[in-house]
This record gives C-alpha cells, structure tokens and sequence, in this order.
C-alpha cells in the first residue's frame, strides 16, 4: 500500500494511519497547498532548499512510526515552483537520490515541461519521456507517468544499455 500525499504530511493523522497500516508514504515537496498556485516562488536553492525540506518531512515520517525504507521522497516538480526551478530540480535528481530513501519522479505532462518546450498538453509526450529517461538515469526508481507502455519501454531500454556498458 503506498499513500501518496502531496500536501507535504499537512494532515496531523496521516502519518500515525499510515504507520498502523503498513503503508509507504511519500514524502513531496510543497510550500503551499495542493492547488493553490504560488505566485512567486522565490528560493536561495531551490535545490538544497528541497533537499533539507524531504530530509525534515522523511525524520517526521519515520518518528511517527513509519519505516524508513517505505519513505519516498518526490521533489513536487511544479508545485511551488517557476518552470527553471522544476528544471533544476529534475537535473538535481542524483543529489536528491543520495538522500536515503527511493525517489519519485512525477514529471510526466507537467507544466514545465510545456514552459521550457513551448509545449501544449498534448503534445508533451516525447518531452515527458525524455524527463522519465533523465531522471531515472540520475537515480528515481518510481516514476508516476500517464503513457505506461512507453515509459516502461524507456526505462527497460535505458537499464539495457547501462548493463551493457
């Protein structure tokens, strides 16, 4: 079982549910909540700021009876964040990967990727597949994508290659 919360663990029971249920639970970076559109999103670094951020919500997870390794982290690409700060993000994927627990790549049709490419939703699917490929060459081990089949395809030729080098 995996809940996937992208509020940040805002609601106070939901990590003691979590812990009684056995669940996985991921840990996503947000400085707002879900939905409510931050109109400027300023930060230092972006990327350390997510990083200290995950690392904090991932402590709170597993204090509150969570194991650590059902801890995933998602630095929340888009959530709270101008197009370039998900861009650093996603190219920052390796670092967030050294923190200690899976990461999740959640890049699929997102916002940014429509930003950086000029891209309208439905014409993000190559993009999207080019994000999956960078990331998980970068270390994410789950990906949450919209075309399964192709994705997996990616993924399953990227690992081929690899191996064989």
């Amino acid at each position: 079982m995996l809940g996937n919360d992208i509020s940040g663990f805002a609601d106070p029971d939901y990590l003691a549910a979590a812990a009684e249920a056995g669940a996985a639970v991921v840990a996503t970076h947000i400085r707002l909540a879900p939905r409510v559109r931050d109109p400027e999103p300023v930060y230092d670094d972006v990327l350390e700021e997510v990083c200290s951020y995950l690392v904090a919500r991932a402590a709170r997870a597993t204090a509150a009876g969570v194991s650590p390794d059902r801890v995933i982290l998602d630095a929340g690409l888009d959530l709270g964040k101008t197009a370039e700060q998900s861009l650093t993000l996603l190219r920052g994927s390796a670092v967030l990967a050294r923190l200690g627990h899976p990461l999740l790549l959640s890049a699929s049709n997102k916002t940014f990727l429509g930003v950086i490419l000029d891209l309208d939703i439905d014409h993000r699917r190559e993009a999207s597949l080019a994000a999956a490929a960078l990331g998980v060459s970068l270390g994410c081990r789950i990906v949450r994508v919209h075309d399964v089949a192709r994705t997996r395809l990616v993924c399953d030729s990227l690992a081929a290659v690899l191996e064989a080098a």
